[in-house]
């Protein structure tokens, strides 16, 4: 199983077919989109892909990060700028390496990729398990969105690609979409029962939750029982 490659709020076109050129120079063909500020399809992305994006399957393109991510187990978040948060820090050889670990196990994974100008999001890291950061000179670290892309692809490239094999899925992570779930859930009850003091604290509050769960990587039967403990606690089941 391949990484899956998502891009989130790209500005241009031309580094959306960049960095499809570097997918499939490095054999990933899957490319999702969040949100893309030119809107898709676009005519320069196609032409700077020089035929990459005619042999991929067709691109998937989302509204928002969590539902690009509904059916992935783990994410990696690229970004060269410190976080205030709780995370394993690898550089792009080192994600490689675990993500071939994880792939082999039946895992589906993800690299996220933020907008040009200003990098992922506090909100969009938050929802990956792991912060990749590749070292190159302090005083100017700043990488085009398709170099990143081929940083991390070639890494991956480099380690062979070999199909996983037969797995237990009761040992997998839960998908993303099931975690999506949890969270949303979870807000809901700490707002009806007053948990967040004011409304300004609600977003920092639900990012230190969100990546304190996604460290627990938590299989189906674990977020099922999570909700159970909800449930019992607020004698709500879950819609």
């Amino acid at each position: 199983m391949k990484p899956v490659i998502v891009l989130i709020e790209p500005q241009m076109g031309e580094n959306i077919g960049a960095a499809a050129r570097a997918m499939l120079n490095c054999g990933i063909d899957e490319l999702r989109i969040v949100n893309p500020r030119d809107g898709w399809p676009n005519e320069r992305a196609d032409a700077m892909s020089s035929g990459a994006l005619e042999k991929m399957p067709p691109v998937q393109v989302y509204n928002t990060t969590a539902e690009a991510l509904t059916d992935c187990h783990y994410a990696y978040a690229t970004t060269a700028r410190p976080r205030d948060m709780v995370k394993p820090v690898l550089d792009a050889k080192q994600a490689a390496d675990d993500c071939h670990e994880r792939t082999a196990k039946g895992q589906k994974c993800a690299y996220l990729f933020g907008p040009e100008r200003a990098g992922l999001s506090n909100e969009d890291v938050a929802l990956s398990h792991a912060i990749i950061t590749i070292p190159v000179n302090p005083d100017f670290s700043s990488l085009n969105l398709g170099q990143g892309v081929l940083l991390c692809a070639y890494e991956w490239f480099q380690k062979g690609y070999e199909p996983p094999s037969s797995v237990d899925p009761d040992t997998l992570p839960a998908p993303h979409v099931e975690l999506d779930n949890l969270y949303n859930r979870l807000e809901d009850e700490l707002r009806a029962g007053h948990f967040f003091r004011t409304q300004e604290m609600q977003p920092t509050v639900m990012r230190n939750l969100k990546n304190m769960l996604s460290r627990a990587e938590m299989t189906s039967q674990e977020v099922n029982t999570f909700h159970g403990i909800i449930t019992s606690l607020t004698g709500k089941k879950n819609k």
